[in-house]
């Protein structure tokens, strides 16, 4: 008999125990439900330049205390925006990851505010064996060959890095940032300020370009002072040439001009011990 009751306690227990559980679960269910907010997502994986319609972005239910910064959540919002950054299916639409309303797509809609894109041609040194991706920095260093200058003196062989920390944009006419494999193209375009691409166009018509590969986290500036022949084979520093003596020059002058003696007045006449003055002048002395 007292074991037929305990059972019957233990069984009325469970049972409220579970339905206490199943109120919980609806109540929460409800909650959430109630305060979600709809937030747009992407419905396939997106690529950098692609124009968002309604079929490749959705909108799905998103916890009101989860949304992200940013978030969009109108699709009217989002129709004929550009995508700047590559978005993974099911990833929440953000407007930093938007280029500007109005942008056309391609390359242009990529490239920063107050930037510029320019494009240098490589070969599969020149572009760190096909291992400069979009997304990558590279550093771009330029070598200039010995030279001789107008005045006699020879400028000497230098290695520098002139940029540094400058984001790829594309290889050949690929931007997709996802692919990691090595690519060997003939041209890379980065992403430059107005100097920097001012800076980059003279580096190129004056020297040798080479692209050098960073780490992505590493803001730290290289403050090399440049690599020469002498620095390279630890040889003491090339002295200047001494510029040759300037021999003077020769004026030629004017001979001097003789002047004329003028003629004598007169002369002394000396008669015996009488002496007496004898003008040559026409008048009459008097």
């Amino acid at each position: 008999m007292k074991n037929s009751r305990s059972l019957l306690i233990i069984g009325v227990a469970l049972f409220l125990a579970l339905a206490a559980v199943v109120v919980a679960a609806k109540w929460m269910n409800e909650q959430g439900a109630g305060t979600g907010t709809k937030v747009a997502i992407a419905a396939v994986d997106l690529t950098q330049g692609v124009r968002l319609t309604g079929e490749n972005v959705q909108l799905i239910e998103w916890p009101a205390g989860a949304v992200p910064p940013g978030a969009i959540t109108d699709l009217k919002a989002l129709e004929g925006r550009v995508t700047r950054t590559d978005i993974g299916r099911g990833e929440a639409v953000l407007e930093t990851k938007l280029a500007p309303a109005g942008t056309t797509g391609g390359l242009s809609a990529v490239v920063a505010a107050g930037k510029r894109a320019m494009t240098v041609r490589v070969n599969d040194v020149v572009g760190v064996a096909g291992f400069a991706l979009p997304g990558n920095y590279v550093d771009i260093l330029v070598n200039l060959q010995e030279t001789a200058a107008d005045n006699g003196a020879r400028e000497q062989s230098i290695s520098k890095i002139v940029l540094e920390r400058i984001l790829v944009l594309a290889v050949a006419q690929e931007s997709n940032r996802d692919d990691t494999k090595p690519k060997v193209v003939n041209a890379v375009t980065l992403e430059l300020t107005p100097d920097e691409v001012e800076k980059l166009d003279l580096a190129r018509s004056i020297g040798t370009l080479s692209l050098v590969l960073r780490n992505q986290v590493d803001p730290q500036p290289a403050n090399t002072g440049g690599a020469t022949r002498e620095s390279v084979l630890g040889l003491p520093p090339a002295k200047a040439p001494v510029p040759a003596p300037v021999q003077p020059v020769a004026v030629a002058r004017p001979a001097p001009v003789a002047r004329a003696q003028p003629a004598p007045e007169g002369v002394m006449v000396i008669r015996g011990l009488d002496a007496a003055p004898q003008s040559f002048n026409t008048k009459a002395v008097p």
